[in-house]
């Protein structure tokens, strides 16, 4: 029987979610040869439109959008080598207590059983012996992310095909030390920076952390391909040099391992090659 190869996959909400926080391992596993496999939740229909155009604005137009963030997002997955891009079409449901939330087809109302079925399809075509997701809290409380970890908590529950799950995560030392390189900076405003909410996992709860300086420039040219929301993310405004040198890793939480790995770990397929 052929040997199953090393398959790591991403389960995010958005276009542009795959760069912020698994750029970096995307790029990295790519480049060892580990096949990459991405699966984007929603269309990002109430991300900004052309020329920065809010939703609710006039001229947001989801017509528009949804086929210019598939573009961007294929851009994306072409500079970080990701082998593969599926996508599930869910409509975005927008930021924590918008009226989209409830919309109908929105991902937060989505069945997590149907959702899931169909994410544990792909988990049983392409074998992944990795997955990595959000955590419960969708990192800062974001319904799509929530709604993610859900749909996939119940995809590996049905399939039984990873070996490890793991979290994203930032360590709140790490989170500290953003907010000073932002305000060292001059990147956005002092009080807004200081009144940031205390975003991150405790430091003794990261179990993983991987090395990502290697591919950073190419984490921050995946940023920067999702042109669209540019003035929604933060990361561009520090230019690539400044990146570079607080993206240099990134880091996790593993939540169900059936490999008996130690923990901490500097690799997400310790004990499976």
């Amino acid at each position: 029987m052929p040997q199953r190869p090393l398959t790591l996959m991403a389960v995010h909400a958005h276009p542009d979610d795959e760069a912020i926080s698994t750029g970096g391992i995307l790029a990295r596993y790519a480049d060892e040869g580990v096949r990459t496999v991405l699966v984007t939740c929603t269309n990002g229909e109430l991300g900004d439109g052309p020329g920065g155009v809010k939703p609710g604005e006039p001229g947001h137009d989801e017509g528009v959008i949804v086929p210019l963030r598939r573009r961007e997002l294929e851009a994306s997955c072409e500079v970080l080598g990701v082998s593969h891009l599926e996508l599930l079409g869910y409509h975005d449901s927008g930021m924590e207590g918008w009226p989209q939330n409830d919309a109908p087809g929105a991902f937060w109302r989505a069945s997590v059983d149907e959702a899931g079925h169909r994410l544990a399809d792909l988990m049983r075509r392409y074998e992944p012996q990795v997955v990595v997701t959000y955590d419960e809290k969708g990192f800062y409380g974001h319904p799509d992310h929530i709604q993610a970890n859900r749909v996939t908590r119940a995809a590996v529950a049905e399939s039984g095909v990873p070996a490890k799950l793991y979290y994203t995560a930032v360590a709140r030392s790490r989170m500290r030390g953003f907010r000073q390189t932002l305000l060292e900076h001059g990147i956005g405003e002092p009080s807004e920076i200081e009144d940031m909410p205390e975003w991150g996992t405790p430091d003794d709860l990261i179990t993983t952390t991987i090395d990502c300086s290697s591919v950073a420039a190419r984490k921050y040219k995946s940023l920067a391909a999702h042109a669209s929301q540019s003035e929604n993310i933060v990361f561009l405004q520090m230019g690539e040099e400044v990146f570079a040198t607080i993206m240099s890793s990134e880091s996790f939480v593993r939540v169900t391992d059936s490999t008996g790995a130690p923990v901490p770990e500097t690799d997400l397929f310790a004990g499976l090659r």
